[in-house]
């Protein structure tokens, strides 16, 4: 941690006024050093009241991604991993993937701010504005079958949908097998790559967008996609949103490591699943087939009932699941 981010963390930690004396004497600084940084602060939008013989007070700070605002969030334990993040990449997925054939750990988390190339499943284009969402990539490398790393998208599902139930304070569903959705509209999307090695996982990257604070989309996806704030009025500050999703995904790839299927998160995924119980448009190879969601297996498969009551295992790789109505 440099010198302006302690001084930061210093000023986040405390609810009133730290002397300037006091920074001197904690960070073994001069007084002229602690007043050249507290002046980048303010030209970075971190608003800083300073009051004589009071000293300063951290009053805003700016929305930004980076790891020091992530990690005031954080506990060590909660995710030990690195955190690397950036102003603006092609896409964190590429980015990730980049690092992890060059040996990039186990466990690191790249985020930007922005996306020039991001892009979702089927190689659909993810829409990326600056400075108003959330784009990152989780690298793993776990010691798992490769046919089970499908599951991990479910995993980041239900994690995503936590996360933004916190922030939203509505009920946060899931369109299998990885769209979060908020009042039958989309807010993150996910996409989940791996690299094989002698027919063995070398590493997974798990890219997640979320949409957070925009104010509007383009006309094609304005029926489709909406954000927290455009569904609660309200700005989410998004290292926070961020932090609660690395939470809430670290404890269920926890368990996901122990027993390597998804039975323990049938009932919660299942109970966030809002095609169940309705008739959906199954799409394979150009064919279409309906059929009515019941629910979800151990590996993360739709369950679908024909109407002679057949129980069918759909793929999330090998089609394409739409309401009747429209895009749930």
């Amino acid at each position: 941690m440099n010198m302006k981010d302690k001084i930061l963390h210093i000023l986040r930690r405390e609810n009133g006024f730290v002397s300037g004396q006091a920074l001197c004497e904690r960070l073994g600084v001069s007084r002229t050093a602690v007043w050249k940084y507290i002046n980048v602060l303010k030209k970075e939008g971190y608003e800083i009241e300073s009051v004589t013989r009071k000293g300063y007070r951290l009053l805003r700070s700016p929305d930004l991604l980076t790891e020091e605002a992530v990690r005031e969030y954080l506990t060590e334990d909660e995710w030990p991993g690195r955190i690397v993040c950036f102003p603006s990449v092609d896409s964190t997925n590429e980015e990730a993937k980049r690092k992890a054939v060059l040996g990039e750990r186990d466990g690191t988390l790249f985020v930007a701010d922005n996306q020039t190339a991001g892009k979702g499943r089927r190689g659909r284009v993810w829409s990326s504005p600056e400075g108003k969402d959330i784009f990152c990539t989780i690298l793993l490398r776990p010691e798992i079958p490769p046919d089970r790393a499908s599951m991990l998208t479910l995993v980041a599902a239900l994690s995503a949908a936590a996360a933004a139930e916190t922030h939203s304070g509505e009920l946060c569903q899931i369109k299998w097998p990885n769209d979060v959705i908020l009042h039958e509209r989309k807010i993150c999307g996910i996409l989940t790559e791996m690299g094989l090695e002698m027919d063995e996982i070398s590493y997974v990257v798990i890219g997640v967008g979320f949409n957070i604070n925009r104010e509007s989309f383009p006309e094609e996806l304005a029926g489709t996609a909406t954000s927290i704030y455009g569904e609660t009025g309200r700005q989410t500050v998004r290292a926070a949103f961020l932090a609660d999703f690395i939470r809430e995904f670290s404890e269920r790839y926890r368990t996901f490591l122990q027993v390597q299927d998804l039975e323990p998160f049938k009932e919660e995924y299942e109970r966030r699943l809002v095609n169940i119980g309705r008739e959906v448009r199954i799409i394979r190879r150009g064919q279409e087939i309906i059929r009515r969601a019941e629910g979800i297996n151990e590996k993360g498969e739709l369950l679908v009932r024909s109407e002679t009551g057949e129980i069918e295992c759909i793929c999330s790789g090998e089609v394409s699941v739409r309401g009747l109505y429209g895009y749930v």
